[in-house]
């Protein structure tokens, strides 16, 4: 049931649980000052007792409650997912996984419930009608980040796919280790660099020399950039003619297209009936297609591989 309820009476605990994204939330306010708030916030609101009065815990709905503020609204439409704080979190992650959280947002809250809650993770994988691997990945991810990189990226101040699929990969190299990781995000940081940029950047800290370091911790991050994207245009095509820097673009392009398919393929915002038609030819069609891509990639691999 939808109620319309007091925006002052909201409990915003979870609210740096959300990972922030400006550019979506100045949209979001336009949409709201011209057609008001279409889908509810969610959260719980517990139970009074002698030990604590009851309170109504804001689950999700962060970026709306945020617009509500700034336009000084009183009262927004709101769900009510229960009165305990953990049957909350795992009703909400049973209806948004798909939906609006991230896998870093599934990551924190079920490390939540994991630590704070006590839930086991067999426990968590039956109500979340999911594997125990499914659960214990999510648990290793937060385990993983120091709190300082988690703020970073909750604040929006670094892009997470950026994290988990350009910087994550180094943490299995065995002389990475977790302050070095620290130190890049931070020096990232901020500085609205896209996902390539960060790619780029982590290439070249991660695998580069002290130098090249250096020049980061300097803070000319344009410079740096530029070098880079002048080398990897120039010198690691080598004495390669026009053609064969044309499919190597097309490997490279590849890469970042494969990686891009994985994240969009789990975001349900896109379920309009015709983009779920088109998409669901497209990719039959990719399909059909990826036993001979893969042969003819192995094949290419082994040949290549014996200069």
């Amino acid at each position: 049931m939808v109620d319309e309820v007091e925006i002052s009476s909201f409990d915003l605990r979870y609210e740096n649980y959300r990972v922030k994204h400006p550019a979506t939330e100045k949209s979001l306010l336009a949409s709201i000052l011209n057609q008001g708030i279409r889908e509810p916030l969610q959260g719980v609101d517990t139970v009074e007792t002698p030990e604590s009065p009851g309170v109504r815990i804001l689950l999700n709905g962060f970026k709306r409650y945020r617009c509500a503020q700034k336009l000084s609204l009183l009262t927004v439409p709101y769900s009510c997912l229960g009165s305990d704080e953990a049957f909350g979190l795992i009703n909400l992650l049973k209806i948004a996984t798909a939906k609006t959280l991230t896998i870093l947002e599934q990551a924190r809250l079920i490390d939540q419930l994991h630590k704070v809650h006590k839930l086991s993770v067999s426990e968590m994988a039956r109500l979340l009608e999911k594997s125990q691997g499914w659960v214990s990945m999510r648990i290793g991810m937060i385990e993983q980040m120091s709190e300082e990189v988690m703020d970073k990226i909750f604040k929006g101040q670094f892009p997470a796919y950026s994290y988990l699929y350009s910087i994550r990969p180094f943490m299995r190299m065995k002389d990475i280790k977790k302050k070095d990781i620290d130190e890049f995000v931070f020096l990232a940081s901020g500085k609205s660099l896209s996902t390539r940029d960060v790619d780029l950047l982590a290439r070249g800290y991660f695998n580069g020399n002290d130098d090249f370091r250096e020049q980061l911790k300097n803070g000319d991050i344009d410079w740096v950039l530029s070098h880079l994207k002048e080398k990897e245009k120039a010198g690691a095509t080598g004495d390669c003619t026009e053609s064969e820097r044309r499919v190597l673009r097309e490997f490279e392009n590849f890469r970042y297209s494969m990686n891009k398919i994985i994240h969009h393929s789990s975001d349900s915002r896109l379920k309009s009936p015709s983009f779920l038609a088109l998409a669901h030819t497209w990719v039959g069609k990719t399909i059909k297609q990826m036993a001979g891509f893969t042969r003819c990639l192995e094949d290419f691999y082994d040949r290549t591989g014996q200069t």
